[in-house]
């Protein structure tokens, strides 16, 4: 499912036009990208949280050059879904799995 399909079903579902479901989510996204950016962690209840989790140094290689190249500690944003999330999608998997056989 891309974002397009997302913006058309919460419109088609809500009422709401498409350009104003756009706008939103895009303002989330924005919101969300600022917040990590600036060091906060985004916490949505039963969906997830949006972190930023720290990298440990370390030494990567050039292979073209074969040098040995330092990588230093920096943040990368990660997700981490709700338990509420993991048991919907385990919950399903299992069903699909289960009438695949």
């Amino acid at each position: 499912m891309r974002k397009a399909d997302i913006i058309s079903t919460i419109s088609e579902k809500t009422g709401v036009p498409k350009v104003d479901v756009l706008v939103s989510i895009e303002a989330f996204f924005n919101e969300t990208k600022d917040a990590l950016a600036n060091g906060e962690n985004v916490y949505i209840r039963g969906f997830g949280s949006f972190i930023r989790k720290k990298r440990a140094k370390k030494i990567g290689r050039n292979i073209q050059k074969n040098t040995a190249v330092e990588i230093p500690e920096h943040m990368i944003p990660a997700f981490k879904p709700a338990k509420v999330f993991v048991d919907i999608v385990k919950e399903n998997s299992i069903k699909e799995l289960n009438s695949n056989k």
